[in-house]
């Protein structure tokens, strides 16, 4: 691990713990989470990896459509953290591309396309056997850590 990787790994876990630290994606602290543990790459993207089980399931044999778009949005997140920035989702697009087979694994990765404080966008894919299943794309906001009800995007 670089140096740079290293302490962009630091600030990921930092703001896990410090942002969000019960989190049904990432938390290893959540008993009914996933705890995905994610890894930064040289691109700036981060990945993790999946397999699901039943007790996720929409359609039979299927990953939930919420739960593809949880992963995603988790995955978005724990690229900002990376980057060493903590924002809340203020928009998320899904496309479905295929279903989703659970207990097959699955990557995970998403990636900063544009950040100009407070506002950040991203994207993140799905893969299964090397096919996009899901993407998305969202746009982020910093959070205002005045705020404890900051949480709320679409306050009053």
């Amino acid at each position: 691990m670089t140096t740079s990787t290293a302490a962009s790994h630091t600030l990921l876990k930092t703001a896990q713990a410090g942002a969000h630290p019960f989190c049904l994606v990432c938390s290893q602290s959540n008993p009914m989470g996933l705890g995905l543990e994610f890894s930064l790459h040289d691109d700036g993207s981060v990945t993790t990896s999946f397999l699901g089980h039943p007790g996720l399931e929409g359609f039979q044999g299927l990953l939930h459509g919420g739960m593809i778009a949880s992963l995603l949005d988790g995955a978005m997140t724990n690229c900002l953290f990376a980057h060493g920035r903590v924002a809340l989702t203020g928009e998320l697009k899904v496309r479905y591309r295929e279903p989703v087979i659970i207990g097959e694994e699955m990557l995970i990765r998403a990636w900063i396309t544009r950040s100009k404080s407070p506002l950040h966008l991203l994207e993140a894919e799905l893969k299964q056997q090397g096919c996009i299943k899901a993407t998305a794309s969202a746009k982020f906001v910093e959070r205002d850590e005045r705020d404890d009800r900051s949480h709320h995007i679409g306050r009053e």
